[in-house]
């Protein structure tokens, strides 16, 4: 099944058949957009060069999709989710029959298409996953570059690596990885002339995203730079976080299955002896994971900002594990595999299961149905402005409120905005009277505000908070 020329047939019925029925099973999810999903929509009905926190692709591709679809349901936003990782996956395989035969190719589409994370990626459109193919094609045209010199390569992969820059800026591990590679290995030794082509097709890609930052004040470098806190931090050497440190390590069992992930400490050392290809992967796939390590220590990191490092990761892997321990990949696939199902099966059943009286993913749940609440007080009052001053609550009210003839207003920023909806959405100074959703009671010509209307939170997003509604007169809050 798996010989020369015959892998990519099977492999590529496996994956479109996982990838249909994460499609099949998307269309029942449940699941409210996140907060994070329901930006990058609004950022699609804004077109620019770049975004308060990410750059601009993942909003072009959902405006490109859901325009194409004439439906801009939770489906359809996070429908390319599920495409992205097939391609990523059948990318990764073609990269893994260079190094190491058809057994690899077809074991590396199977495994990355099962893998944990790919399950969730396929769940909820991320910046992560709209970086994904770019990162595998940029890894495939280094490859064969190593292999030939062919300047065609270098701009590939320069490109390449361009657009999923414009996805996430986590892309610039790659070329970290080739400057190691080049500095530590004989195959990575590109050639100056492959080099500079490379960085120059990089840079044309990305050069839009890189114009529109030095006109708008850096702002998603600035936010890029406030997730690493410790960098502005005055915090002394004492506040180093070692829990934080020991949570981010095991949490990637999770993220790339228990495994892959303990092969791949094993490969990281096996491939760094070896030396050739298997270091030069190594350099490509370890920056991620000691940078966020590092980033852990000192303050907090959450489990899937070291994903860049699982692309390079498979095709260390999973040749590994087809050369040393075959049998280790159908258990392998089989533990992430049932993971890969149980986790849409879930959003398509929510609120069930629970655990302690509270939906077990309550986190995805209760926010538009607070969003329509909202809408109707507003209604009802004959308001046209709602004010808010939770990002959370914003995000969603844009979506779910989109052509329902009102606006919806942050806090004005005092100093740099906060988040996109204070840069771009401020409340107006002459805004007239709104309803303002906040849950202190704002003071008006030195009385309170009494509620027009207090919200049930229980059982979603917003359990164990107190939020109401206030009809606000003119020049107050």
């Amino acid at each position: 099944m798996t010989q020369a020329r015959g892998w990519f047939g099977p492999a590529l019925s496996i994956v479109v058949a996982v990838t249909l029925a994460r499609l099949v099973l998307l269309a029942f999810n449940r699941a409210d957009l996140f907060v994070d999903e329901s930006q990058y929509w609004l950022w699609g009905q804004n077109l620019d060069l770049g975004y308060y926190s990410k750059p601009p692709l993942i909003g072009w591709l959902i405006r490109a999709v859901t325009d194409l679809a004439g439906n801009d349901s939770p489906f359809w936003v996070r429908m390319p989710g599920a495409v992205l990782h097939a391609v990523t996956a059948l990318l990764l395989a073609l990269a893994a029959e260079r190094l190491a035969g058809p057994r690899a190719a077809f074991w590396t589409a199977v495994s990355y298409a099962t893998l944990p994370f790919v399950a969730v990626g396929s769940l909820l459109i991320s910046t992560d996953t709209v970086m994904a193919p770019f990162y595998a094609l940029a890894l495939l045209a280094w490859l064969r570059l190593m292999d030939s010199r062919t300047p065609g390569w270098a701009l590939t992969a320069g490109a390449a690596i361009g657009a999923a820059f414009l996805a996430k800026y986590a892309a610039i591990y790659f070329l970290l990885g080739v400057a190691l590679a080049a500095g530590l290995t004989r195959e990575g030794r590109i050639g100056w002339k492959n080099a500079l082509l490379l960085l120059a097709a990089f840079g044309l890609v990305i050069s839009p995203n890189v114009v529109w930052n030095l006109t708008h004040d850096l702002t998603t470098v600035s936010h890029t730079m406030d997730n690493v806190g410790w960098v502005r931090s005055d915090a002394p050497a004492s506040s180093l976080n070692p829990a934080g440190l020991a949570e981010f390590f095991f949490s990637q069992f999770a993220v790339f299955g228990p495994v892959l992930f303990a092969t791949l400490l094993i490969s990281y050392v096996s491939g760094w002896r070896v030396g050739g290809t298997e270091r030069a992967l190594v350099l490509a796939s370890l920056p991620p994971l000691l940078v966020v390590s590092v980033q852990a220590l000192m303050e907090k990191a959450y489990a899937n900002w070291a994903l860049a490092a699982y692309f390079a990761g498979c095709l260390l892997v999973v040749p590994s594990l087809v050369r040393r321990w075959p049998r280790l990949l159908p258990a392998s696939v089989a533990v992430n595999g049932t993971i890969a199902i149980l986790l849409p099966v879930l959003t398509a059943l929510a609120p069930w299961p629970e655990r302690d009286g509270a939906p077990l993913m309550k986190r995805y749940l209760g926010r538009a149905e607070l969003s329509r609440e909202i809408i109707a007080v507003a209604r009802a009052e004959g308001v046209g402005l709602i004010y808010a001053d939770d990002r959370d609550i914003l995000a969603d009210l844009f979506y779910t409120g989109e052509g329902q003839g009102l606006a919806f207003a942050a806090p004005r920023p005092t100093g740099r905005p906060r988040n996109y909806y204070e840069q771009i959405y401020p409340l107006p100074q002459d805004h007239g009277r709104m309803l303002a959703v906040i849950a202190a009671a704002p003071v008006c010509d030195g009385g309170i505000l009494a509620p027009l209307r207090a919200f049930d939170l229980s059982g979603g997003a917003y359990a164990g908070r107190t939020l109401a509604a206030y009809l606000v007169p003119e020049g107050c809050l």
